[in-house]
Order: structure tokens, then sequence, then C-alpha cells
């Protein structure tokens, strides 16, 4: 027998009245938006009032309403169909292929007078010319019937029009209240979220309106519409006196600062040099060997037998001096990049200051193309190895500084807390602390530095880095394309080696 005295949970839960709420949040028409929003809140079915200001007024409402999403979307998506409603009524749908007919009539006669010029002076070219000219105007008259096939298509893009047009109306309609109810939600939580209807919000809206939608119906149903509209109205001269003095500059610097410049040169080389004298001029097997046991020590056995397999084919293939090089300037681009980018990450971590200040610095050196900031390293430092691993460090430092920031900043609160209780001074906290818990971002920031430095191996041979990226070139240039695979690969084989290694040492230490 059923407990009939059990007490109904659901019936006990008193229902919330927030009809005051939503008064505040709606202000205008207040109570309109209780009842539909009483009436979305209440059903479990997908009960959805019209909203006929939505429907009427489009994205003014979407805008008055603070719901600028949807303003954007639904202005981009009329202007859409209202321009394909402007090209059917009084669009000419023909015009393109009526001008590419009449140049090529054009072209036609000037090439039959030309050819008659050349039948009067005793030439042979008049029966080709005619030959030419008379597909000109076979192609000119079958532009001419398609521009009438367009022409007579006007009622399918007025159609298209309407219906996309109406449909958006609809959705509003439709769906304008279960859409407000849900930036209401959001404003019980956050009541910094925009609420009521703003006529400031509407006026904005109006006049984004007004100017973009006759300007953009304008530009695309005139047939010839002003050229300021289709272009911008501006003097090369701006351009060309803004590079002449960027040249300037450029010259003045290179030469006020050249003991500076070539200072770091000359100690840049000394480190590749230093670095090639290991790696190049040492007898190959003895490389060979070194590379093998390093991996094997310092990860694992199993990354020990991958450096080996990579290392034979490379050396098969007769690419083991580039592949040396590639190594040489990868690597010293990449320590360099971890023994520079750790600390500023740390220190990053510690100053927001200091961390927004350098973060569009980080954004110019990851977002700007390697071909721009290679003319001023030119400038500077001329062309060689040396050019070629500064620009390799500009690209490949700002993953591992923002990582670094990232995995200290994720630290936990209360660990350091707990570590400062037990008489942790900063530097054991860092160390004993921060570093361990952030060191797998840390590793994720050196192992994007390591392949950014691996990418930029071609693009540095422009400047005379020379390496596998010479290589690469050399079967760009020829269109070589089974040298330029392979070379690829061995540039591939190389960024792995070098990150199996470092990632192993760091996994082997997890493990333990």
């Amino acid at each position: 027998m059923p407990d009939d005295t059990k007490p109904d949970v659901t019936k006990a839960i008193p229902k919330i009245d927030l009809s005051d709420s939503i008064r505040e949040f709606s202000r205008e028409n207040s109570d309109y938006y209780v009842e539909s929003f009483s009436q979305i809140q209440d059903s479990d079915e997908n009960v959805t009032p019209w909203n006929k200001a939505a429907l009427l007024f489009g994205p003014a409402w979407c805008a008055a309403r603070g719901l600028w999403n949807l303003f954007w979307l639904f202005t981009i998506a009329e202007i859409v169909a209202l321009v394909q409603i402007g090209r059917g009524l009084w669009g000419d749908l023909g015009a393109a292929k009526l001008a590419e007919a009449e140049q090529l009539m054009q072209r036609a006669q000037e090439i039959r007078f030309e050819g008659g010029m050349a039948g009067v002076t005793g030439g042979e070219t008049a029966s080709s010319a005619a030959e030419i000219a008379m597909n000109l105007e076979v192609a000119a008259q079958a532009a001419t019937l398609e521009a009438q096939a367009a022409a007579n298509l006007w009622w399918i893009y007025l159609l298209v029009g309407i219906v996309l047009f109406g449909v958006l109306r609809y959705v509003m309609g439709k769906y304008g209240n279960r859409i407000y109810e849900l930036q209401y939600s959001a404003w019980r939580v956050n009541r910094k979220i925009a609420s009521g209807l703003s006529t400031k919000r509407l006026a904005f809206a109006l006049v984004l309106l007004i100017v973009m939608v006759p300007l953009t119906l304008y530009r695309f149903t005139a047939t010839t519409p002003v050229s300021w509209l289709v272009g911008v109205p501006v003097s090369n001269v701006y351009y060309t006196n803004s590079a002449n003095a960027l040249d300037s500059w450029f010259d003045s610097t290179a030469e006020a600062g050249a003991g500076v410049f070539d200072g770091i040169t000359a100690g840049a080389q000394t480190a590749l040099d230093v670095i090639e004298l290991l790696l190049v001029d040492a007898p190959w097997p003895v490389v060979a060997v070194f590379l093998v046991v390093i991996a094997w020590r310092v990860a694992s056995i199993r990354v020990a037998i991958f450096t080996a397999a990579s290392l034979l084919y490379i050396g098969l293939l007769g690419l083991w001096e580039a592949s040396m090089v590639s190594i040489v300037l990868v690597g010293a681009a990449a320590l360099f990049c971890v023994g520079v980018g750790i600390p500023l990450g740390i220190w990053f971590s510690r100053s927001e200051r200091a961390y927004a200040v350098a973060r569009p610095i980080l954004d110019l050196m990851q977002t700007i193309p390697p071909f721009v900031y290679l003319i001023p390293i030119i400038a500077f430092f001329g062309t060689g190895r040396v050019p070629g691993v500064l620009a390799t460090i500009i690209f490949a430092m700002p993953p591992v500084i923002r990582l670094t920031a990232l995995g200290l900043r994720q630290v936990p609160g209360h660990v350091k807390e707990a570590a400062v209780a037990f008489g942790a001074t900063k530097w054991k906290i860092l160390f004993g602390v921060e570093l361990p818990l952030a060191t797998p971002a840390i590793m994720t920031g050196v192992n994007q530095t390591i392949l950014m430095c691996l990418s930029m191996v071609v693009i540095a041979s422009l400047i005379g880095a020379k390496g596998l990226g010479q290589e690469v070139l050399t079967a760009l240039q020829f269109v070589a394309k089974g040298q330029g695979i392979l070379s690829g690969l061995a540039i591939l084989f190389c960024a792995m080696m070098l990150d199996r290694i470092v990632q192993g040492r760091f996994q082997r230490q997890e493990d333990q």
C-alpha cells in the first residue's frame, strides 16, 4: 500500500515571486515582461510569447534593450537581405557582363584595325588578326547573352531577399522574449549587465543603421558607385613619406650604434663558433655517440633509440653537416630563450604592472610576420647566422615567458600560505613550491619554444643562416619536391630529438 501521508516535496517548495525583480530589470512595459518571463519560467515546454516590438523594430529593439550581440548579428543579416531586395528591384544585374562585352568588342576592333594596317604594308599577320578579332567578338556576344540572362533573374533576388528578411523578423519576434529572459537571468547575477530600455542606446543604434544600411545598399546595387565609396580616397604620398622617414631612422640608428651592434654580433658569433666546433667540426661518430648517450642518460632508452634512428636517417641522406648547423642555431636560440624567458616569466607572475607593459610587446613578437622583423635585423646586424639566431629568438621567446607566468599564477594560494606558516623564505617558496608545481606549464612553454625555433630554420636561411633551411629553400627555388620533403623530415627529426630529450628529463623526474 502506498504511503499517502508522505509529503510531496515538490509541492512543499514555495515559488519565488520575481515580479519586482523583473520590473526593476525591464523598467518600461514591465507588466508585459513580468507576464512573459513568468510564462517562460513556469512552463516545461518550449513556450515563447511573441514580442511585437522585436518583430517590428528588429535590431533597433535589440540595441535599445542592450542586446548588442544580437544587434550586430541581425543588422548584418538584414543588410544582406535588403541588398538582395535592392538588386532585384533596381539593381543592374548584367552590368558587369555588359562592361566585359564592351571591352571585348573594343579590343576586337583595335585588333582588326592593326591587322588591316599590317595587310596594307604587306604584313602576314592580317589573317591571324582577323581570326583573333572574330574570337573576341564571339566572346563578347556570349558575355552579352549572359548579361541578359542575369537581368532576367531579378525576381529570384527579390524573392530571396524578402524571404530572408521575413525569416529574420520572425525569429526576432518569436524568440526575442526568451533571449531577453536569458539576459535577465544573467543580470540577476551581475547588475552591470544592461537593463531597461535606453533612449541613448536606441539613438546610437539608429545612427549606425542610418549610416550603414543606405551606403551598403548603394554600394552593392548601383551600376557605377562613386569612387570614394569603393576605395579609400587617400594619396600614396603618406605611405611614401612614412617609408622614407623609417628608412632614414634605420640608417641613422645603424650608423650611430654600429659599435654596439658589432659587439653583439661578435659575441654571438663566438658562442656559435664554440658550439659548432663541438657538433660540426668534431668527428661524426663521436657526436652521434654523444647525442645517443645524452638521450639515454637524460631521458630514457626509448628516446635514445629514437635519437639513433633519427641520426641514421640524417647520415644516410648526406644531411649530417646541415643538420648539425641547424641544431647549433636552434640550440643557441632555445637556450637563450629559456635562460631569459623563465626569469622574465617569474617576474611577470609577481608584477601585474610589469606584465601589463610586456603583454603588448609579447603580442607584437608573436603576431608580426617574421619577414617583417627580418628587415630591421638585417639593417642593424647584416646577414648571416647571428641575425638568423636573433630573429629566431624574437619569434620563439614569448611562449616560455607566457606559460611560465601562467603556471606560477595558477599555483594554489593555500599551498604557499602553508609554506609560509612553516617558515619558508621567498626563495624557498619559489624553488621548493612554486616552480615544481608550475613545471608542467613551464615545460610546455619550453616545448613550444623549441618547436618554434625549428619552424624559423627555413625563414632564417633567407638571410644566410644556412643549415637544413638552406636545403628547403633551394628545393623551393628549383621545385625539387623530393629534396624539399626529405630536408623537411630532417628538420622534423631534429625538433623531435631535442624535444624528447628535454621532456624526457622532466618525465623521469615525475616518475621518480
